[in-house]
Parts: C-alpha cells; structure tokens; sequence
C-alpha cells in the first residue's frame, strides 16, 4: 500500500501547522484533527492510509484513540504512527501496546519522520 493520505492528530495548532506543512511538501494530502471527536469524525469522512497521532491532548488521549482506532474492524490496516513529546520507553512500549505501529519523539525529525512513513509503502 502506497501512503498517500495522513490524518494528523494533534491539539497544538503549532504542530498541526509544522506537520502539515513538512507533509504537503513532500506529495502527502494531509487532513488534520485537534482532537479525538474531530479525528473520529475525519475518519468516518475519509479513510486515510496512516495516522500520526499526538498522546497528551484534552479529552480522550492518543493511547486512548489509538487503541479505539486499531480495535475497529474499518481501520484495522491503517496503521498509527504515535507522535509525542513523551520520549520514555514506558510511553513508547505502552503506546506499541496500544496498536501504534511506530513512536517518534517531538521535535519531529523531517527525514526520520518521512522514513518511518516510508516503511509503511
């Protein structure tokens, strides 16, 4: 599967925009989510073919919506990328746990970014 369409989960609009941007440039149609009603609503609009997905956010969590999206048969092949200023191996093994089939740390490396999406084409 070609990865194509990103679905970005975050509530920082700073984030949301910085992602976004490095994303578009590079040929992905990204849709944005400031937080798990909005990003369960974006779902049910438009399949994407991966998710990157922010933890600490108001209201439900990304270990929380991650594991609602990787337990529901309609996204059970879209996989999640969590993306998150919290860099402990606990946060990592637990969001892994959760469904994520991948963990990187804020500040979001560019090309360490593009590659773990690449891993998924």
């Amino acid at each position: 599967m070609t990865i194509k369409k990103i679905l970005l989960v975050d509530d920082s609009k700073t984030e949301l925009h910085y992602l976004s941007d490095l994303l578009s440039k590079r040929g992905y149609a990204v849709r944005t989510a400031e937080n798990g009603e909005e990003a369960m609503r974006r779902l049910g609009e438009e399949k994407p073919d991966l998710i990157l997905m922010d933890v600490v956010m108001p209201g439900q969590n990304g270990f929380q919506l991650t594991r609602a999206i990787t337990r529901d048969p309609r996204f059970v092949n879209v996989p999640v990328i969590m993306c998150t200023s919290k860099n402990q191996e606990t946060d990592k093994v637990w969001g892994m746990r959760q469904g994520a089939r991948d963990y990187i740390v804020k500040p979001v490396n560019a090309d360490e970014l593009v590659a773990k999406i690449h891993a998924f084409d």
